[in-house]
This record gives structure tokens, sequence and C-alpha cells, in this order.
């Protein structure tokens, strides 16, 4: 069974490769989420990524009661949706995803979308702090956050922000976020790290795929396994992919490779910027 290396931040020992399980459409039913990621878990996964937006927590819960893995020794990430960060929404939302997921804690609790027009940061960030104090989270976080609202919630949380999630793959340039992250010692998670499947299909990728004998998935995740601080959470819901996904830690990719991939990236490359909801990207 792989052994995925960690990435340590701020007292969190993160897996370095994740599995998402974000809802791909309307034809996966939540039921359907325990198997696949019971299969992700014994296939040797470690490190969950859902969020109560997903509609996916009690699938996930199911999964990792119905996979036999302890729970000591998966890195479990749940989010708290844009629409309750009062402090007494959190903390709300809080128990009802432990309740959904039927833990007592989980790895990492973040905030899904930024709202600072409508709630200000401090009372969101103190909500959290709250709730790793209650033992309800281990390590704190957030998503979808611009640089300056990520160095507003460092410094208004009484507790260490340890990870940034955001979109992250070849084709959407991140430079100035990641120099962010690495300034300030965080993980950063990559969500859609194949771009939503439009990465599979580039010629740049393949050529490289070819010449290492690997998929085009592959090769985009090892690129994303190559920078210190990123950690991709790709997701499916085929075994097989799952499997490959997974089989990313027998080849390297040089200099050269490395920067042919960074060179993909394009100014209409971003996929998930909702209006109302996202920051002014960096």
């Amino acid at each position: 069974m792989t052994t995925i290396p960690v990435f340590h931040a701020h007292g969190a020992a993160i897996p370095k490769l994740g599995f998402g399980t974000g809802r791909i459409g309307d034809k996966t039913s939540i039921d359907a989420y325990g198997e696949i990621v019971a299969h992700a878990l014994k296939l040797g996964y470690r490190h969950i990524d859902t969020a109560w937006k997903y509609k996916t927590e009690k699938g996930v819960g199911e999964g990792i009661r119905a996979s036999g893995v302890p729970r000591a020794e998966i890195f479990l990430t749940t989010k708290v949706s844009h629409e309750y960060l009062r402090a007494d929404d959190v903390a709300r939302m809080v128990d009802e995803s432990l309740n959904n997921l039927k833990v007592e804690y989980v790895d990492l609790l973040m905030v899904h979308w930024p709202s600072p027009d409508k709630v200000p940061l401090a009372e969101t960030m103190n909500a959290l702090a709250e709730a790793k104090r209650e033992g309800k989270a281990r390590h704190l976080g957030v998503a979808n956050f611009n640089i300056a609202l990520l160095e507003d919630a460092i410094r208004l949380c009484p507790e260490p922000i340890i990870n940034v999630q955001v979109e992250y793959h070849p084709y959407l340039d991140q430079t100035r976020l990641l120099a962010a992250v690495r300034r300030l010692g965080l993980a950063m998670t990559a969500y859609c790290p194949l771009g939503r499947g439009r990465l599979l299909s580039d010629p740049v990728v393949a050529d490289i795929a070819r010449t290492k004998g690997k998929t085009v998935a592959q090769v985009v995740l090892r690129w994303h396994l190559q920078q210190p601080n990123v950690i991709p959470i790709p997701r499916s819901t085929n075994p097989g992919r799952q499997a490959e996904n997974l089989n990313i830690f027998d080849f390297t990719l040089s200099d050269d490779e490395m920067k042919r991939i960074h060179a993909l990236a394009r100014a209409d490359g971003r996929i998930a910027s909702p209006p109302g909801r996202a920051p002014d990207w960096d």
C-alpha cells in the first residue's frame, strides 16, 4: 500500500495527497459516497476532504467506518458554508457536520468562502477558534481567500491558521498566493487539481506523460506534489482512477518539465468564481 508523505504546518501533519468528495453532478448518490470513500481509504488515501455544502458528509462518515481504517490515521477536513458565518451559526453548523460524519472531531475546520461584507471576519474566526478549544477541530483553515483576507484571518484568529484551500492547476497561475503561503508557513490545498478534466487533453502534458509512461492525470498531480506547500485533492468515483491518482510517488518531473507545465497558465484559466462569493483574486 502506498505511503503518502506529509507536509508539516504549525503543528499539523497533512498528507501531501488528499481525496476530494465534492459531488460530481447528480449521478452520484449520497449513499454511494460511502463505498467510494471506503475504497479510497483501503487503497491508501489518508486525507479526506468534504464540506457541509457538498452534502457528502454522511457518505464520508459511512465510508470511514466501513473502511476499517482507524480514525486516528485519517486527516479529515470539513468546511462551514458562507451562509453560516455568524458565531452562533458556526457553532451550530460544526455540530451538524460532526453529527453527519459521526465523528467527535475533524482534523481541519475551514471557512468555505469568505463573506466579510456580511459578517465581520473577526466574529467568524473567533467562532472557529472556539470550536478548536472545545476539541471539535484539531486545526483551522480558510478556503477561497485572497492574500489580504488570508492575512486578516491569521491576524484575527486566536488559534493558528494552517491551511488555505483554493483552485489550483496548470492553467491557473497562483504564483502570488503561493509566495504568501510559503512566507506564512501554510499548506495550500489545491482543489480542481486537474482543471475539472480540462488538462486531460492538453498536448504538452500528454507529451510529458508519454515520455514518463504515465497518464496525463498522474503527471499533473506529480507537478502539484513537487511544489513543497501544495496538496492536491483529486476526486473520482472510478476505482481505477482513484488507484492511478495515488500512483504518483515512483517518478519525478525534471525542472524543464515543471517549467513547461507552469507555462500553461492562462488569463482565463480560473473555473470557480461564483458571483457574490468570490473575492478579488490575486
